[in-house]
């Protein structure tokens, strides 16, 4: 699937989800403005698989230092959709982010969001276009704006961060098996797992169907979740 399809999918599982699943694992109930900033950073989240293809939707998000993460990445997990495209990887980061949080508070909240920020505004194409200098800083600019905006919202340290980073990953994994080439889910184990739906990445099903779909679903669901959230209980 394209960056943009992942992200989109990693927004809707978490404004789907997050009205019922929090109270479940988390024993809290989100706010609408946690509702809000953890379905921008989910989507953002629904990238970080592919931090393992140096020529991805995200190889240039940070300019140069995210190139050499990602050939870093390429390298460490074995290749693209290998390591990184798997439940382990899921539980990486969701476990990672939590110990993040836990023991890093502000600081490590506040980058995570700016991380996870630069992601989303790639993979969502809000930057002038290209892919020279004047794109990443861009990338960088709103990404570093958007942190400043989220700051005011944000708690020291949200419980619901390290969900929204697990859900975006598992986003991801689940999006590219309905591609040809699958995923290694259970990596180590080499076996990918694949529900052909979309035969080529960037096809008419995925840009004309799922992605105009996913993008209606999650609108409805934020105005569902957080303008009206007595409806939900």
């Amino acid at each position: 699937m394209m960056g943009h399809s992942h992200a989109v999918s990693g927004a809707l599982l978490y404004a789907g989800s997050a009205p019922f699943l929090p109270p479940l694992l988390l024993h809290t109930h989100l706010k609408p403005a946690d509702i809000l900033l953890g379905t921008v950073l989910c989507a953002g989240a629904a990238l970080l698989p592919d931090l393992d293809h140096h020529d991805g939707t995200i190889a240039n998000f940070l300019g140069p230092v995210s190139k050499a993460l990602c050939r870093f990445v390429a390298w460490a997990s074995g290749g693209h959709r290998h390591a990184t495209h798997s439940f382990l990887f899921v539980a990486l980061m969701g476990g990672g982010t939590w110990a993040g949080v836990t023991y890093g508070g502000r600081y490590f909240t506040l980058g995570m969001t700016f991380f996870l920020l630069a992601m989303a505004v790639k993979a969502l194409r809000l930057h002038v276009p290209g892919h020279g200098h004047h794109t990443w800083l861009t990338v960088l600019g709103l990404s570093a704006l958007g942190t400043a905006v989220m700051d005011r919202w944000m708690p020291n340290a949200p419980g619901w961060l390290p969900y929204a980073v697990a859900l975006g990953t598992l986003a991801h994994l689940i999006g590219d098996c309905l591609t040809k080439m699958g995923a290694p889910l259970l990596w180590p184990h080499k076996q990918r797992y694949e529900i052909v739906l979309i035969k080529k990445t960037g096809n008419k099903v995925e840009t004309k169907i799922l992605v105009p779909i996913m993008s209606v679903a999650t609108v409805a669901l934020l105005c569902l979740t957080t303008f009206q959230p007595g409806i939900l209980g």
